[in-house]
Order: C-alpha cells, then structure tokens, then sequence
C-alpha cells in the first residue's frame, strides 16, 4: 500500500503488531533540544481562543455547559471545533469546547447529581431512555451484601468504582493509523467466527457477546470519522493522518466512557515515524511537525468528563489523566527516546504549564543524557511531569507498555486493567484494636474479636490482630471488586477501547492502599515507643498516648522502613488467596491521588501520633514533615518498598526548593538529573517532581490571579493549584517540602 511506502516490512505486515512496526522504522535520537521550535501564528491564535474559555469555564464554577439532552455516546453530537478554519487535528466530545455531555450508564442517579450541582436538569429525553435500563450501579447495589456496603459506609474501602465508570483502560489507537478500520473489523470479525467454534460456556458466550458490541462500535467510529470529513478506513498516508487517526480512537473512546484514567497511551515514537518519514519526503518541516503536536496536546487539553462534588472530593482539580508515556528503552537495550519525545515537552512551553496530558517520561539509566537534562529543566520550570522507572516495569511488561492514570502500567493493547480503588490500612488496624468495629460510627463490621483492654499495646499482639483483620478484609476486597466488574461488563462495556486491544486479553485487577505511612509510624510507635490507648464511654479505642520516640518512615532507617515493606507484601500475599472476576491476575498500588484528604477525615486518631480527621500523606510518601534527614533519606525509605507485589504503582510525590538543588539552572538541572538517578537505580518505581518555595503556594492561594497557570504535582497526577479546594490546598502546602539533600 502507498500509505506504507519506505516502510520496513516484519511481523506487523502479516499481524497486528505495533510495537514490531515501531523498533522496525523508529530513528533514536540522541541530541538536545536545539532543533525545537515555538509556536505558529496559528497556534497562538487557538491558543487564546482556549484560554478564554478556560476562564469563561473557571468563572461559571468549573462546569461550562452541560447537554443534558442526548445521552453520550460516538455519534451522539455533530461535529464539533475549537476554530473550524484553524484547527488541525479536529474533533470535540461534544459539539461545542468544554461542553459537557451526561453518560448515565455506569450511574444514572450520579449523572442526575452531577448535572444538579451546576445548575441543569437531565432532559426528558435521557430520563425516558433510562427510565427502565438497568445501570452498573443499579447492579452493584442489587448484589452487595450487608458487609460490602458497611465497609464502604466507613470508608475502609474507598473510592469504589461502582458509581461511576471504572477507566484506566488504554486502547492501542496507534491501530488505526497503522491498519485502518477496515482491516482491525475485518480481523474482529475471524476472531468472533473462531472462536465461535469453542464449546458455549459462560466465559464463551460472554467472549462472543463483547465481540459483537466491539465490531458495533468499531463501524461507529468510522461513520463519527466521515462526519469531520476523514475516511479512516484505509491506513494513514502521513503525518497529519496518523495523528488524527489515532485521536479520533481516543474521541471515541471518551464521548463513549467517561471513566478516569483512560489515558492516551505510549504515541511519540509511532508518531515520529510519520513525521520522520514526511519531513525526508519534503511535505513537512518543524516548525509544522510542532505545529501538529501542539494541536493535539490543546485538543488533549479540552476533554472533559460531568461529574459529582462527591467525586471531585475524591480526585480534586478535574483531572481526567490523559496519561501521554514518552521515551524508555527497547528490550535490546536501544533508546526509544525521539524527536517527538522533545516535541511533547515542548508544548509545556508553548501552550504553558498544564495538568493535561498527565506527560510521565519513562526514565531508564541509559537514556540519553540531553534528553534527562532536558527533561529535568522542564520539570524545574513547569513542575508538570512525572517519572516512571523503566528499567523496572520493562522486565515484566516487555518494551511497549503504556501507563493508565498515574502509575499503573499495561502492555498496550494486550492488556486491560479493573479499577479497584482503595482500601484504608489505617483503619484495618484501628479495627484490629476495636475487635471488628468503625471507631468512628461504632458498627461491628468485621467479626467480632477481642477490644485491647491492656493499657500500653503490646506490639506482637497488635500485629497478629492486625494480620487477622487484614486479611478478612483482602478478601472482602476482592469479593466486592468481583460484583463491581461483572455488573460494569455488563452494563457498562467499554465496547470501542475493548475492540482496540487483543480479543481475549489479560486482565489485572488493581487493588489499593491508603494510609501506608500512617499504618506503618503507628506500628512503629507501638513497638519502640510506650502507645497507651484511650476509650471513649461506648468502650472503643478512639486515641492514643504515646511516651517515648519512635523511628519514622521517611529517615532511611530500616527498623520502621522495612514494617512499610512487609505492609505491602503482606497484603498482596493475602489478596492473592481469593480469585478475581475472569481470572485476573491482582496487582497493587500504594495511590492516593488527593483522596488522602477524605479517607484521613474518615479515619481517628491513630498510635502515629495523627489525630481525627487529619489527612494522610499521599501515595507511599511519608507523613507530612516526618522525613527530617533531607531528600535523599526520605527517597530512599520509600525506595525500599518491593516493586513485584505494588505492580499497580507507588507514588511518590516530592518536592524541594530551587536553592536546595543549587545555585544556579545549571547546577539544578544537573543535580535533579542525579536525584533521579540515584532513586532509580534502587528499583525504585515513580516520582512526581515539585521544584518550588511553600510561598509562592500560600501567595497562590490568598491570590488566584497571581499564578493562574500554576501547575503541581500531587499524587500521580498533576493539577491547576486553583482548581483545587481550600483543604486540599492547605494539605498540599503542609507536605515536606526539602531543603536539603
């Protein structure tokens, strides 16, 4: 086909199989940042355009518009632009900038809720559609036993996906640039008639079932692509084509689902392979070859999902983490970091500091070292990306992997994960204390045991409890993750993301911890201090009094850091003894987002020494002001926890001032390049990067117009400090900030 001229041939002629078309055709580059360029008048003009919509959208609340008349859905909206003369990639979820649409499939009364806190109403159109369709969340509730709901009532499991769709599942969108439609239907299609001829079990039947709702959507897609004037069926003929190709699988993906976290996945090198291609070719220079990343970055920029105050608690600023992954190495040790690598970064300069893409380089030791420097100026100047280590996921995930929300890694295409929230490890232990019960409502939840009626906690009797209601709670656990991913399959399908990945998939299922540092300081006090515990009249444990000092997660010292790490893999070991919804394999996480505000208000004192209601730190960080020893100590605590049983992620979120990194950009760059190294090479696994003073966050926050792009990290993810709510704001400004080494 001319659209594959000068092309190397391999596997991926004959099936699909991106990740062999890219290491065929890619060119590595080792040089620096010269060859980059800034902004077209075009762009500029675009530029402003969203700008002034992004303060219309910020002055009415957050929330622009709402359509609350058609149900969202691939062909439910015409065409919509930011600029129809000036846009490049087109393509908006609705037929209007920031519009939101209602989704009601995973929760009919969520999207009611979400729609009445701005201000609208669900039409009459979408109530009569949902008046007797069964919903996801409709399902849950339907098979949830008493003790699932209590547990969730208490916030000991938390966060829970089944009220709202799941998300975190990256379809291979480089697919439709590569192959087009017409061939990825037509291979669906084989798949259905083989495996048609298994015997018809339940797994069969549900397999044929997905199969058919996919190739539904997949024609879908190609009659959304004819409506801006693209014909998709056919492979993409060059740049432009690639990139608007894939975007509009991505489109598709989120008019369909408005789960969090379905992320874009791992495109610059397939990208730059076309750019390479049209710039030897002559059609393309680079100025323009920036000019075509920067309008999808601001396309990127513009998806919006409609949710509830509830939610936004949970995961503050809006964030929908179209997660963009950039740069790693290949099995056979070659970099796959390119120019369009460098182009990604560059649209933080261009179209300034942003929250979205949620841009996390993949950092290996062998990258090149002008891109490390490159990459740790950016971060110096805009605190907008995040860091990953590659030379540890690649070992289990091969060399094509993309990263879905914040930390959780996935082979592209060939995997797909269940979302599975939290689980609040503070609590488990106060529930070990108080034989079963909430400390904060009094309800007996777990079975009932013994209440510590010692006076000073006695650590080896601590620890067995907390053992034994920790793993009662696993399996709860798992069990309630089960009847929320059956029911989303069924009522909820992600249909188009599913038809972009192998027909029969493996499926993680990623469970999570909150509270680590919490759990694990308390632990500590209890064994190298004297922790008293104080009951209130219902005789339950609701605080503590602690003589004596404690080592501290956070300080680089073994006796508290390796309780973290057992935590961890103790846990695991237990959510592995009971089976997952279609025989997915468990991973976990220790991630918070900014949900570590809400699970501390639900959770009391505890033997650390926190009081009720205080926040957690988030992710595996340590407690806010707790890792005394400097960055470096604080960095390797958290390094010490196990990657192989925390296969979901491990956030950490670190931030330091200017001064502490040097006297000079130089000098910074240089030494953050170092910082990052050096935490790497332990196997540790992620790092958001904040390089700035606690002022300049407390000036932001009396003063919004002062810094009105101000961009930080918080726990995986990266967000406008405005948009965030005074706690969060205040919780942000009480974390570590480093000031020395």
């Amino acid at each position: 086909m001319n659209q594959w001229r000068n092309f190397k041939e391999g596997l991926w002629n004959s099936e699909i199989n991106v990740s062999d078309f890219i290491k065929r055709n890619y060119t590595p580059y080792f040089g620096d940042s010269d060859f980059l360029q800034g902004t077209t008048e075009r762009t500029t003009s675009v530029r402003k355009k969203v700008e002034e919509l992004l303060i219309e959208e910020n002055n009415k609340g957050g929330v622009l518009n709402i359509d609350t008349d058609h149900v969202s859905s691939i062909l439910s909206h015409k065409p919509g632009y930011v600029d129809k003369e000036k846009d490049i990639i087109v393509g908006l979820q609705t037929d209007e900038p920031l519009k939101r649409a209602v989704n009601p499939f995973a929760g009919y009364r969520n999207a009611v809720q979400a729609c009445q806190a701005y201000g609208y109403e669900i039409g009459e159109n979408i109530n009569n559609e949902f008046k007797y369709r069964t919903t996801h969340n409709t399902g849950v509730f339907r098979v949830y036993t008493e003790t699932m709901r209590k547990a969730r009532h208490a916030g000991v499991l938390t966060g829970l996906p089944d009220a709202y769709a799941r998300g975190r599942i990256i379809g291979d969108y480089r697919r439709i640039a590569l192959y087009g439609m017409d061939y990825l239907v037509k291979e669906r299609a084989l798949d259905k008639k083989r495996i048609s001829e298994r015997d018809m079990d339940a797994s069969t039947i549900q397999l044929i079932e997905d199969i058919e709702k996919q190739l539904e959507f997949m024609k879908q897609l190609v009659e959304m692509a004819k409506e801006y004037g693209c014909d998709i069926t056919r492979p993409a003929d060059n740049a432009h084509e690639a990139i608007q190709w894939l975007y509009f699988g991505y489109l598709g993906a989120v008019k369909e689902q408005n789960g969090a976290a379905n992320s874009i996945g791992r495109i610059s090198s397939f990208i730059d392979i076309y750019i390479q291609r049209d710039i030897e070719e002559g059609a393309l220079d680079e100025l323009h070859a920036q000019e075509l990343i920067d309008d999808l970055v601001i396309k990127m920029r513009l998806v919006r999902h409609l949710r509830t105050p509830e939610y936004n608690s949970l995961f503050a600023g809006d964030p929908v983490w179209v997660t963009c992954s950039l740069a790693g190495m290949c099995d056979d040790g070659t970099t796959l970091v390119t120019k369009t690598c460098y182009r990604f970064l560059q649209t933080l300069y261009n179209l300034g500091p942003s929250a979205e893409p949620n841009i996390t380089v993949l950092w290996s030791q062998n990258l090149p070292e002008p891109f490390k420097k490159f990459c740790a100026k950016v971060s110096i100047d805009t605190d907008s990306i995040q860091y990953e280590n590659d030379d540890v996921m690649r070992k289990d995930f091969g060399d094509d992997y993309s990263i879905a929300c914040c930390v959780s890694a996935m082979k592209t295409g060939k995997q797909m994960q269940f979302f599975g929230a939290r689980c609040n490890l503070a609590k488990v232990l106060l529930m070990a204390l108080n034989g079963g019960k909430d400390e904060i409502y009094g309800e007996q939840i777990a079975p009932e045991g013994k209440i510590f009626e010692e006076e000073v906690l006695d650590y080896e009797q601590v620890l067995e409890a907390f053992k034994y209601y920790a793993a009662w709670m696993a399996k709860l656990y798992v069990n309630t993750m089960n009847v929320i991913h059956y029911m989303h399959d069924r009522y909820a399908y992600e249909r188009l993301m599913m038809s972009l990945h192998d027909v029969e998939p493996e499926r993680l299922m990623a469970f999570g911890i909150s509270g680590l540092s919490v759990l694990t300081d308390s632990l500590s006090a209890i064994k190298y201090a004297k922790v008293k515990a104080i009951k209130d009249e219902r005789g339950i444990i609701v605080d503590f009094e602690t003589e004596g000092d404690f080592p501290k997660y956070g300080n680089d010292d073994d006796r508290v850091d390796s309780i973290a790490k057992w935590i961890t893999e103790f846990f695991y070991a237990e959510l592995c003894k009971t089976k997952a919804y279609r025989g997915a394999k468990h991973t976990l996480s220790i991630l918070t987002i900014t949900s570590n505000v809400v699970y501390g208000s639900k959770t009391g004192a505890t033997p650390d020494g926190r009081k009720k209601g205080e926040p957690f730190a988030p992710g595996a960080n340590p407690m806010h002001g707790r890792d005394k020893e400097g960055a470096l100590s604080s960095l390797n605590s958290v390094a010490k926890i196990c990657y192989d049983c925390c296969q979901d992620g491990i956030s950490n979120t670190f931030s330091i001032t200017p001064d502490t990194l040097g006297d000079s950009d130089e000098t910074r760059v240089q030494n953050l390049v170092d910082v990052l190294d050096g935490y790497f090479v332990q196997d540790a696994h992620h790092l958001n990067v904040n390089v700035l003073n606690r002022q300049k966050l407390i000036d932001a926050m009396n003063d919004p117009t002062l810094y009105p792009s101000l961009t930080i990290r918080v726990s995986g993810y990266a967000v406008n400090f405005n948009k965030l709510t005074k706690d969060k704001q205040l919780e942000v400004i009480s974390r570590t900030f480093h000031e020395k080494m």
